[in-house]
């Protein structure tokens, strides 16, 4: 575990790792996560890259989404470099392409595409699913640690270590409960204490929340989980887009589903929804996944 550390000071962590140092000619270095071990959480890199773009585009356009590809697995431990390139800056648009790398091997392509404010036409649909409010779920960092004792003990760091995001599940997580269920989920998440005002911010904070819980959507069907040590899985892909703006340290309602899984792979979508029913942004992601034979 990181040790003790209040709200304030695990937020105030969170920023600061996806923030991004400028080294000059549109190249950027990304911190290392505090105490990291293994393999590096995708949001993380996609938020520092996301981040790094829009360091290289007018304010008064901000991002509306974003496409990246994971190549290889980075290591938490390691710092990131990122590489801007500028390619297109319209009269309205801009668009910015940046690869993510560690040691001088590429860990991630990212596209970001930016607008400037115009009204336009408008319509919603897709409307908010009924589930609990977040103050009647238990909180999944109570899940969490009852449940360390049960996930393999290298995974079981994952589990007991503590996190600036709170997330608390209506239906449960898959590795909780081993039975086959439909492959849909929900979620509500937010920071654990108040984020700055910067909207660039905001938008960080939800594309590295955005990789939680998605990929696992598509294990639901099947009932296996990998902190029993059932699967493998690994992010492939990831986009995201934003729609509206938004607070990321109020609650946002996370709703996840997995149309198709097959030949190694499982697709998932996700809509975030704020507390008063509107639609912010709405996620993409295919993953690798594949069941663990047991060996004899």
């Amino acid at each position: 575990m990181d040790g003790e550390r209040t709200p304030e000071q695990l937020v105030a962590g969170l920023v600061k790792l996806l923030e991004v140092k400028d080294q000059g000619e549109d190249q950027f270095l990304g911190r290392k996560k505090r105490g990291g071990v293994g393999r590096v959480f995708g949001g993380q890199v996609i938020a520092q890259a996301l981040h790094s773009a829009e360091l290289t585009v007018d304010p008064a356009r901000p991002a509306h989404s974003l496409h990246a590809y994971f190549l290889r697995g980075g290591s938490e431990g390691v710092e990131i470099d990122y590489k801007v390139e500028r390619d297109f800056d319209g009269g309205s648009f801009s668009n910015r392409r940046v690869v993510a790398s560690q040691q001088g091997r590429p860990i991630l392509n990212l596209t970001a595409s930016f607008q400037k404010h115009e009204d336009g036409l408008h319509h919603v649909d897709a409307a908010m699913p009924e589930v609990p409010a977040p103050e009647e779920l238990e909180p999944e960092a109570v899940v969490r640690r009852r449940f360390a004792e049960q996930a393999r003990p290298e995974a079981r760091h994952h589990f007991l270590s503590e996190r600036p995001v709170e997330m608390r599940a209506v239906e449960g997580r898959h590795w909780t409960n081993p039975k086959p269920a439909p492959p849909y989920s929900h979620s509500w998440f937010k920071t654990v204490a108040p984020l700055p005002d910067d909207p660039k911010i905001h938008r960080a904070v939800l594309a590295f929340a955005s990789d939680m819980s998605l990929l696992g959507t598509c294990a639901l069907p099947h009932g296996l989980s990998w902190a029993r040590g059932e699967v493998v899985s690994a992010s492939l892909d990831h986009a995201v887009w934003f729609h509206e703006p938004f607070r990321a340290d109020e609650w946002l309602l996370y709703a996840t589903d997995s149309p198709w899984s097959g030949g190694g792979r499982g697709f998932n979508r996700g809509r975030i929804f704020t507390r008063d029913g509107r639609l912010v942004a709405s996620v993409a992601q295919e993953g690798m996944i594949r069941k663990v034979v047991p060996k004899g």
